[in-house]
């Protein structure tokens, strides 16, 4: 029974230490870092550019905004009088931060019905089926990480609406997010992995 009780204490400790599935990367501030200590997301980053035409960097820049590559991701909570939990923010989960009916949507039309936000493969699908979205429905162009990255945040009609505009933090949030899809795109290129 000691032996057990042991073994059982050591393999809590163990999977506690090992940080999980779902941790960000060591270095977010080298795309060649991220796709060398995690080949699968440059996998599933091609498999969506290749599907949907959404460029890798910017794939990358917006999963780093969105989520900072965490799977499991979620939105603080909101609390009343600073103390009383009153749920979480909004619904946003995942590498993509997609919303509860932004991802329904995603798999109704995709037929994706095993998808789930906190897989890279999904995550990234995803991103690159509302990039496609977007350039169609608001003419932004894949490769225009600063205004893609508007319309995911405040979604098609908010970005028509030009609901961003009075959101400063917002504005230099997407500027950070084109300046880091740049960034990241000299990046695979010096590294040969783009």
């Amino acid at each position: 029974m000691v032996r057990f009780l042991i073994a059982a204490v050591l393999l809590a400790l163990l999977s506690a230490c090992g940080g999980g599935q779902f941790s960000a990367p060591r270095n977010l501030d080298d795309a060649c870092d991220i796709l060398q200590e995690r080949p699968h997301y440059r996998t599933a980053l091609r498999a969506a550019e290749r599907r949907w035409g959404a460029p890798v960097p910017v794939q990358m820049a917006k999963i780093h905004a969105e989520s900072r590559f965490i799977g499991d991701a979620r939105t603080p909570f909101r609390y009343t009088l600073g103390v009383i939990p009153m749920g979480r923010q909004s619904s946003a989960f995942g590498y993509s931060q997609a919303l509860d009916g932004t991802w329904a949507e995603y798999v109704r039309e995709t037929g994706n019905r095993r998808a789930r936000r906190d897989n890279i493969r999904d995550a990234t699908d995803f991103m690159g089926w509302y990039m496609d979205k977007t350039e169609q429905r608001n003419g932004i162009p894949k490769w225009d990480a600063r205004n893609q990255y508007l319309a995911y945040h405040e979604g098609h009609t908010g970005y028509a609406r030009g609901s961003y505009r009075a959101k400063a933090w917002l504005m230099r949030v997407a500027d950070n997010v084109a300046a880091r899809a740049e960034r990241y795109e000299a990046q695979l290129i010096a590294c040969r992995m783009r």
